[in-house]
């Protein structure tokens, strides 16, 4: 088994007859999924999506995938084909486009239709070529084949690319419900008929690689759904993904059998399902969908809130009902709410907060733990296994995944017969090429976390990341003090004030005397430059706060002359 190693070299100059496969996220985490492929000089980009931040990354908004590589080889992209239309596989479309808004974007009509809207936002119309399944596109050297795949979203492909040094396919995101809500199974006779001709390299999901067994349909959320309607005596409130029109249509369902009207909440849900109706992937009965300010009005009995916010997040629709600050609903006694999703792994802690903080208000909180109220829309191991007898690949490369993912999808692959040696385990910015029928580790570019903070892209860096996780841990400590510029004694202060501390100001009176000693010793010494006595003030403060407190806050030392 090849494992990647960040200390690679820099690839060498691509060969005639190699296709170069480079993933620029998705690797290692959840989210910012973004393939890149080169070959003829040419390149084609699978995904382009973004990754949501943790505590570890405070203040940022989004994380994208490093594009520095190819910014100025945007001409060589022949398209980004997109596989579905969720956020980590599109949600970076709009930060790539700004740079060549003409490059075009192949996928789905819903999952173009997703990506449409978002670029309008910001005034960029894209070109977009409509594929479905069974449909092949010529892309430059590039010939894709477009396979339907089962997911937790409507219209998801998975995309076969073949060049003339060899054929890979790329799964996307799937699962293989055998009895799906819209009767769209995962193509496996497709998938087998690409194994019997040859697949040189295989690229899969692996979020689910350490489940066993076999996905649950989908077909059965709704009987719990209709139970939990049912025994309901007051407001439901369902929080799940806003592209899951799937889940949506059975909240739908269950809502009109129940004779509960429906008003959707949160400004991607509302888009999404709109969307969804138009191109006839989501039925409405006639009067379901009420807007928020007529649900208000309507006995608490008669009303089912559809919101966005399953992950716990705090500026969504439903993390601000939990925090009681949402200008509409109001969490009360008699009201249930249902979490009808998974949890993206790094979220539990949030998600289970917004848990806390619906149930102190009064609210009965049903989520995965309690009942069935979702299914994943990522393939277990049976399932995974069951595709790589089905492709029978010459070489494998777990994608989509944490790194205990991505190793357990590889031990399956092992299993399955793939030879250890042309099993590639890698992470974003490994570059691998695919010569004579043999995936090879060549090496490494780079592949940096991009954040998103406000308008900002990539001004944030992890230096400014540590020095916001110290002020949010320890707080901050601002020492100031005025000394002669000839002599480089003290004439006045220090002054000591604090945000994030101590509530009380006579904290610091303890360590005046100490900074003047030591700034006094040090013009004793004839030390008077003020950036040494800057250190000065900053180690003396700090070893006090140390001794005192066993804290590490941000310590800002300004030395004035005059």
């Amino acid at each position: 088994m090849t494992v990647a190693h960040v200390e690679l070299d820099p690839p060498p100059p691509l060969g005639p007859d190699t296709l170069r496969i480079t993933p620029l996220g998705g690797l290692g985490a959840i989210g910012r999924n973004m393939t890149l492929l080169e070959h003829a000089g040419k390149l084609l980009i699978i995904d382009c999506g973004v990754l949501f931040p943790d505590v570890e990354q405070p203040g940022v908004d989004l994380i994208l995938p490093d594009f520095s590589s190819i910014l100025d080889r945007l001409e060589q992209v022949q398209a980004i084909v997109l596989t579905h239309g969720h956020e980590d596989h599109i949600g970076a479309v709009p930060y790539l486009l700004a740079h060549k808004p003409d490059i075009p974007l192949v996928g789905s009509k819903f999952t173009l239709a997703l990506v449409e809207a978002k670029l309008a936002e910001r005034r960029i119309e894209p070109y977009s070529l409509t594929v479905r399944e069974g449909q092949v596109e010529q892309l430059g050297p590039f010939k894709c084949e477009f396979f339907a795949v089962n997911h937790s979203i409507p219209d998801a492909l998975a995309v076969a690319v073949t060049t003339s040094a060899g054929r890979l396919l790329h799964t996307g995101d799937f699962k293989m419900d055998q009895l799906p809500l819209d009767g769209r199974i995962t193509d496996l006779a497709g998938f087998a008929r690409l194994g019997a001709e040859g697949v040189d390299l295989l690229l899969s999901d692996s979020t689910n690689a350490e489940i066993p067994g076999f996905v649950t349909p989908e077909r059965e959320i709704g009987p719990v759904l209709e139970s939990i309607f049912g025994r309901a005596k007051g407001r439901i409130i369902v929080a799940s993904f806003a592209s899951h029109v799937h889940r949506v249509q059975q909240v739908f369902d269950a809502a009109h059998a129940h004779g509960r009207k429906v008003a959707l909440i949160g400004r991607s849900m509302v888009r999404n399902m709109g969307i969804a109706r138009d191109l006839g992937l989501l039925r409405v009965p006639a009067g379901l969908v009420v807007a928020i300010d007529e649900a208000m009005s309507l006995p608490s009995d008669r009303i089912v809130l559809m919101s966005t916010g399953s992950q716990g997040e705090p500026m969504s629709a439903l993390g601000r009902m939990a925090n009681g600050d949402h200008r509409h609903v109001v969490i009360s006694e008699g009201d249930t709410v249902v979490l009808a999703s998974s949890l993206v792994p790094g979220n539990e802690t949030a998600v289970y907060r917004v848990i806390n903080q619906l149930s102190r208000a009064g609210a009965t909180v049903v989520h995965k733990d309690v009942a069935k109220v979702h299914v994943s829309g990522h393939s277990p191991a049976g399932e995974l296994l069951y595709l790589l007898n089905v492709v029978k690949p010459r070489n494998f490369m777990p994608i989509h995944g944490e790194w205990r993912h991505l190793r357990a999808h590889a031990q399956l692959a092992r299993e399955s017969g793939v030879p250890d040696d042309q099993v590639v385990l890698c992470e974003d910015g490994d570059v691998v090429d695919l010569v004579d029928g043999r995936a090879t580790l060549v090496g490494h570019i780079r592949s940096r976390y991009v954040y998103v903070d406000g308008l900002a892209v990539g001004d944030v860096g992890e230096s400014l990341l540590t020095e916001r996780r110290i002020l949010g841990d320890g707080g901050f400590i601002a020492a100031t003090v005025v000394i002669d510029s000839v002599t480089g004694k003290v004439v006045a202060g220090p002054t000591v004030s604090a945000k994030g501390f101590s509530d009380d100001p006579a904290v610091f009176n303890a360590v005046l005397p100490l900074v003047t000693e030591a700034l006094n010793k040090a013009a004793t010494e004839g030390i008077t430059d003020p950036h040494q006595l800057q250190q000065i003030v900053r180690r003396t403060v700090g070893r006090w706060v140390n001794e005192a407190y066993r804290r590490r806050p941000m310590i800002v030392p300004t030395v004035v002359e005059v």
